[in-house]
């Protein structure tokens, strides 16, 4: 959609009039995400080797400078070995599947993670393959878990992927297959070659048909919401929860934890996309799924997205208060101030997609208009997710003008002073 800006920042708001922060979290939205599958989640995650929960922090200056009582920032940049959150959601949907697979194929054997870390099934899992499509983070996660788990892995990447992006897919083992095309266009020839290939797709964008891997994606990320939520100061909640959008399945997955979890008490909900990436937004305003406008070229590749999963959406058309989006100044800036430190607070590695809705936050407060439409009053307190932090190091510190490192050198001086 064409817009004509005044400031370097200005966000485009729509508020969701289907919302309804008086609907129960009834039987509809536990058959996609639930507390009961996220304690299975919880169970399997929490124990791989690595897992130790991310850090929330608190970041009083960026808190300041948006004219908000309190700010949090969920801090994924450290996530196993990945980087990201997604790491929670891709590998973890490869084991589900792997396990089903040889369970099928091995009946009555009980298959655990350490059964296939293990190798104790090599021979049904070596004879298997899964694939996806990917911007960068999804793809990795997925090729990891298919190097720990013990298949095959192929994922198919837009031609605006990356060479750093590329090649860490390629560290974990997966052969990546570049699509002359965006993120969409992927999909497509992921599913199409999967279903010529008897390849098992792990996708985590839902469509007519393909439902229940999505679903385990969407359930592994609970387990950062979860973490968050036990994180929290024990006499506080905030008012407000800013999430990136992209395919939906990060919001959605945000907003039925908080939703189940909280019920009436939930935040304020603020799904934030690129302007030019905005599926989400636009199905908002029509009431129904919808394309993007945009052409999806942004800095935030990760949210180049341009249409909606329909597990998301299930959620989203009556869990999300408002829809936010944003020009790539916004996302550029929000990593330059959480690497300064945020007038005087701890430096802060976040990548170009993961900082999107800290910078949906920054650009709503600086626009009055936007600000009160979205309740922004200075007793508000504000959850962020920083999704992903330098997952592609030559990218960041072209964005930034210094390397991940030396940022994080800083955080470390910053911490001890």
């Amino acid at each position: 959609m064409p817009h004509t800006a005044v400031s370097p920042c200005l966000p485009r708001h729509v508020s969701n009039p289907h919302a309804d922060h008086e609907r129960a979290y009834g039987p509809s939205e536990r058959a996609i995400l639930s507390r009961a599958a996220f304690e299975e989640a919880m169970a399997e995650i929490g124990a791989w080797p690595g897992y130790t929960p991310t850090p929330l922090r608190s970041l009083p200056g960026l808190a300041r400078e948006a004219g908000i009582d309190r700010l949090w920032y969920k801090d994924e940049s450290a996530r196993f070995a990945l980087g990201s959150f997604k790491a929670l959601g891709g590998a973890y949907a490869v084991l589900r599947l792997l396990a089903r697979e040889v369970t099928a194929r091995v009946p009555g054997v009980p298959v655990t993670a350490l059964d296939l870390v293990v190798g104790r099934y090599a021979k049904v899992t070596r004879t298997l393959t899964v694939t996806t499509a990917t911007d960068g983070n999804h793809g990795r996660s997925v090729a990891w878990g298919a190097q720990v788990f013990g298949c095959n892995c192929v994922v198919y990447v837009p031609a605006a992927c990356t060479p750093g992006r590329r090649a860490a897919i390629e560290a974990y083992g997966a052969r990546v297959v570049v699509v002359d095309g965006p993120y969409d266009d992927a999909v497509r020839r992921a599913a199409a070659d999967a279903a010529e290939q008897g390849w098992f797709v792990v996708s985590d964008t839902s469509y007519t048909g393909y439902m229940d891997v999505p679903r385990d994606v969407m359930q592994g990320y609970t387990v950062m919401v979860e973490e968050a939520i036990s994180q929290l100061p024990a006499s506080e909640r905030p008012t407000h929860v800013f999430v990136q959008g992209g395919v939906g399945a990060l919001p959605a997955a945000v907003c039925g934890h908080l939703w189940e979890s909280w019920g009436r008490q939930r935040p304020r909900f603020v799904v934030v996309e690129p302007h030019s990436a905005d599926c989400l937004y636009q199905s908002a305003v029509a009431g129904r799924p919808m394309r993007a406008q945009g052409d999806l070229d942004t800095v935030m590749a990760g949210l180049a997205c341009g249409e909606v999963s329909l597990l998301a959406w299930a959620i989203l058309e009556r869990g999300a208060d408002d829809f936010l989006t944003i020009p790539d100044e916004g996302a550029v800036t929000a990593m330059r101030k959480l690497a300064d430190g945020g007038q005087g607070g701890r430096p802060v590695v976040g990548g170009e997609s993961g900082v999107a809705g800290l910078a949906g936050l920054l650009c709503a407060a600086a626009h009055e208009e936007v600000r009160l439409a979205l309740g922004l009053v200075p007793d508000a307190r504000v959850l962020v997710f920083g999704t992903e932090g330098a997952t592609d190091p030559e990218v960041y510190e072209r964005i930034v003008g210094r390397s991940p490192e030396a940022v994080a050198d800083g955080l470390l001086s910053a911490a001890g002073r």
